[in-house]
């Protein structure tokens, strides 16, 4: 049975770093059988759609421009839409060995159940294949058919990030399986510093907020959890009745146990200073964009840059030769 044509789009900055090519140079595919484009811009869910339109794969397979491929991906995730009823494939992104200690930490924060909770799929190859749910999945590595995306419209560009996920329920809707697959991984290093990694979860809490405006079946009520835990703590100082405490008090207890499972999975105990910092500021972090997510959403306006202000600006798609 010949393989599938798969168009690779990765969107990138005006002038950015295309480090994924390296990777994809390397690629166990036939070089006939797959191309690569490349979408400049400053809106990236436009960008995905634009290079979708000029894209001639049956399959549409979305990586950044940081996602490293291993050999084997393509065939891995080609095999799986042998299946007529798949028509999402997508794996986790690990963190690489080359990473720093922090980077290495905040992968650890992410990938934990205390951490990353339901998404915590997406930052490791975890349990079997299994059909997915857009908790499961992430956009810097997913493969869509592309006549089940072009057909449901592509990606919704009033939200960024999101995107996929806005996409993915409404495919499940309508009956469409998604797919996890476990060793369909790529490499993708995580945020150069704490700063970094707290706009991070700051824009994905935010990015929930927005594609539950836009999608208000979508919503979740374990997506406020962070939101609600940020509130509790700010009401601390000013209720002093001992049993409120109790719920601080078992977060303590948890974020020291997922600590210790961090520094055993790492084999690094210089973690255990570290991990609490950064599990707290992942919950409030998350948090917090959640809920400036809500007030913009409330007060009628945008909350994020999936629409820029002078609108999307420039958008140039172009094929790239390996």
């Amino acid at each position: 049975m010949p393989l599938p044509f798969i168009s690779v789009i990765i969107p990138v900055k005006p002038g950015g770093r295309i480090g994924a090519l390296d990777a994809l140079a390397m690629v166990d595919y036939p070089k006939d059988s797959f191309e690569v484009i490349v979408s400049e811009g400053r809106q990236p869910s436009a960008q995905r759609n634009r290079a979708a339109e000029a894209a001639k794969g049956e399959l549409l397979y979305f990586l950044d421009d940081d996602s490293m491929v291993t050999p084997g991906l393509f065939r891995s995730v080609a095999m799986r839409f042998l299946d007529p009823t798949v028509s999402v494939v997508g794996g986790p992104i690990i963190t690489p060995d080359t990473d720093t200690f922090i980077q290495k930490g905040f992968g650890l924060t992410l990938s934990s159940m205390f951490g990353g909770s339901s998404i915590r799929a997406r930052y490791k190859s975890l349990g079997m294949e299994r059909q997915a749910s857009e908790n499961d999945l992430i956009l810097a590595n997913l493969c869509f058919r592309r006549d089940v995306f072009t057909g449901f419209g592509g990606f919704n560009e009033n939200l960024y990030p999101n995107e996929e996920n806005e996409l993915m329920n409404r495919l499940q809707s309508e009956g469409h399986r998604l797919m996890y697959v476990p060793d369909a991984f790529v490499f993708r290093s995580q945020r150069e510093n704490y700063k970094a990694f707290a706009r991070q979860v700051f824009t994905y809490g935010r990015g929930r907020m927005d594609q539950n405006f836009e999608d208000p079946k979508g919503f979740r009520a374990m997506h406020a959890v962070p939101t609600l835990f940020l509130m509790y703590l700010v009401s601390l100082p000013v209720i002093h009745i001992p049993v409120y405490f109790l719920p601080l008090m078992l977060y303590l207890v948890l974020s020291a146990v997922f600590t210790l499972e961090a520094c055993n999975v790492s084999k690094n105990s210089r973690y255990l200073p570290v991990m609490p910092v950064l599990f707290l500021t992942l919950h409030i972090g998350y948090g917090a964009g959640f809920l400036w997510g809500l007030y913009k959403g409330l007060a009628g306006g945008k909350s994020g840059p999936a629409v820029m202000v002078d609108g999307p600006g420039e958008i140039t798609v172009r094929k790239v030769e390996l």
